[in-house]
């Protein structure tokens, strides 16, 4: 069993969570976002996933880890999310941190993710117009718009928001979009709804696409992730 709990950070923008596991193996699926996390005593930063990862733990392993608001990770290491696709990255190898973040994250990793990200917030130069810009595209992927509407409400061409979905997100607007379907119609089959009508209601045309689009995501079948 896996269980899994969330809450806002409480001095720094993001989602702090928490994962314990019975199981030594499961898959961290594609989500569109990315994280820093505590884990094997090794804060790290996780980057953008475009397929299912495997990861495999001891059995009883806690992992704490903080979600980053869309934009974020760009403008604390400035470095396009696109050549950190698929990583999962030595935080020290992004950022300076000082002995004493990685001390506190053994006595509290909750609490030191949290003052982490206002660390670096301190560091680096952040645009909050370039923040609400990454905010509302991510916004408008969930929505389910198409490339060409997106771009047009956001006074960009379609190339010019393909190269700044790869720099903000790791993976152009499409792919975003195809991924925040994803885990709506999978948060929706979990919730109880038979798969038929949680495909459409996730936006899919019915729910043999939703099974491919499952498959070509996860490299497994929507019963496996149901039954996980």
């Amino acid at each position: 069993m896996i269980r899994y709990r969330s809450w806002p950070g409480r001095v720094s923008p993001g989602t702090l969570w928490r994962v314990a596991s019975d199981e030594p193996d499961h898959m961290v699926l594609p989500d569109g976002v990315m994280d820093l996390i505590w884990s094997d005593e090794r804060l790290l930063f996780a980057g953008p996933d475009i397929t299912a990862a495997p990861v495999t733990f001891p059995a009883g392993t806690v992992t704490w880890g903080l979600r980053l608001p869309p934009g974020l990770a760009h403008a604390l290491f400035g470095i396009p999310a696109c050549e950190l696709t698929g990583q999962r990255i030595d935080l020290a190898d992004l950022a300076r941190l000082p002995a004493s973040m990685i001390d506190a994250a053994y006595h509290d990793p909750a609490a030191a993710l949290d003052s982490l990200v206002q660390l670096l917030l301190g560091r680096a130069a952040v645009n909050p117009e370039d923040l609400a810009l990454a905010a509302s595209l991510d916004r408008a992927a969930r929505s389910g718009r198409d490339v060409h509407s997106i771009a047009a409400q956001h006074h960009l061409s379609e190339r010019s928001l393909r190269r700044l979905s790869d720099r903000l997100f790791g993976y152009g607007p499409k792919t975003l979009a195809l991924i925040h379907r994803f885990q709506n119609g999978l948060r929706l089959a979990r919730s109880g709804i038979p798969l038929s009508h949680a495909a459409v209601a996730a936006g899919y045309a019915d729910q043999s696409h939703f099974a491919r689009e499952t498959r070509r995501l996860t490299g497994t079948t929507l019963k496996v992730l149901l039954h996980q």
